[in-house]
């Protein structure tokens, strides 16, 4: 019979750093997923401050004119409650958006690779990525409905559990996929952009600043590297989504009625320039953190962190051809 302490310690191991499951397989891109969700719902509802002061002054641009104008305008007219409106909304949307969009990715990916065999990389990871963020966004769209319009309109609802009833009462199902067109020109670029600034800035940092293979680095290391990747994935991608992010906001408050009225009343420059400082101060921040606990979960649970290097697959592909 076996020791029982010998029998405690490997399932300890198995539940701290261990491997719980193999790459790819089911439980693989459960772990994805719960990490997704996890990290992208934290982060989100971290910066729902931010997020407020931002959706207001691209709905209201005239009466906040800028950071401090917002900030101050609304704590005293609203109070400081004000700044934690649609937390809910930011949670969960975001929340199940990050489950879809990390665990698909790493599903598309595997599907991609293995299907289009000889192509180039980044055309896997852009494909990879547009796939995963159409099916993130149909979720997401409802949740963002719903918390633009509780930030932006003092009176229109709490939050998610009186919100969700009235935009249904007044608009049906239309109300809540009212901005998914400008919510997919939004984020599947952000996504194709981050995902693919990502990888390549991890094998960047492996193959020419560290030198090591990834195996051979220390934890610390990893997620060092991760940290540096995932802040400038979150950068570049906010500034080539901002222009969709402001029609967004406008067609959820209704201040346009269609994609081409929203483009013309926000004006061409004021589409790349809006909001853009406030989304870049929200943005790298919120993907590093999102990509630093992402990876967190994943090396708890005794698996690599993210990102394609080059060189491991390389030496892959030698370590197979030696033992034929």
């Amino acid at each position: 019979m076996e020791n029982p302490k010998k029998i405690a310690s490997l399932n300890m191991s198995k539940l701290i750093g261990g491997k719980v499951c193999e790459e790819f397989t089911p439980g693989y891109y459960g772990v994805c997923a719960i990490g997704g969700m996890l990290s992208a719902g934290t982060t989100h509802l971290a910066i729902t401050p931010l997020d407020v002061l931002k959706v207001n002054m691209q709905v209201h641009p005239i009466k906040y004119s800028s950071i401090s104008t917002c900030f101050t305008t609304l704590l005293r007219e609203q109070g400081p409650s004000a700044f934690w409106r649609g937390w809910a909304g930011k949670f969960f949307g975001y929340g199940v958006q990050g489950a879809c969009r990390f665990g698909l990715y790493e599903y598309f990916k595997k599907v991609y690779s293995n299907v289009l065999v000889d192509q180039n990389k980044s055309l896997i990871f852009f494909a990879s990525s547009a796939s995963a963020e159409v099916i993130a966004n149909v979720a997401l769209c409802p949740f963002e409905a719903i918390k633009v319009c509780v930030q932006a309109q003092p009176h229109f609802a709490k939050g998610l559990s009186d919100g969700f009833p009235r935009i249904y009462a007044s608009e049906g199902l239309h109300g809540f996929y009212r901005g998914l067109v400008p919510l997919l020109g939004r984020n599947i670029p952000f996504s194709i952009v981050m995902f693919s600034t990502f990888e390549h800035t991890v094998n960047f940092l492996y193959k020419k600043l560290i030198q090591k293979r990834r195996e051979d680095c220390s934890r610390t290391q990893q997620l060092s590297v991760t940290c540096l990747a995932g802040y400038a994935a979150g950068s570049v991608g906010s500034i080539i989504s901002n222009p969709a992010d402001n029609i967004v906001a406008s067609l959820n408050n209704k201040k346009a009625s269609s994609l081409k009225q929203a483009v013309k009343k926000i004006g061409f420059l004021n589409l790349f320039t809006r909001s853009l400082p406030i989304r870049i101060m929200l943005v790298g921040p919120v993907v590093t953190l999102q990509w630093l606990f992402y990876d967190s979960i994943k090396i708890l649970s005794g698996l690599p962190t993210s990102g394609h290097v080059i060189k491991d697959i390389d030496e892959d592909e030698k370590s197979q051809s030696h033992s034929r």
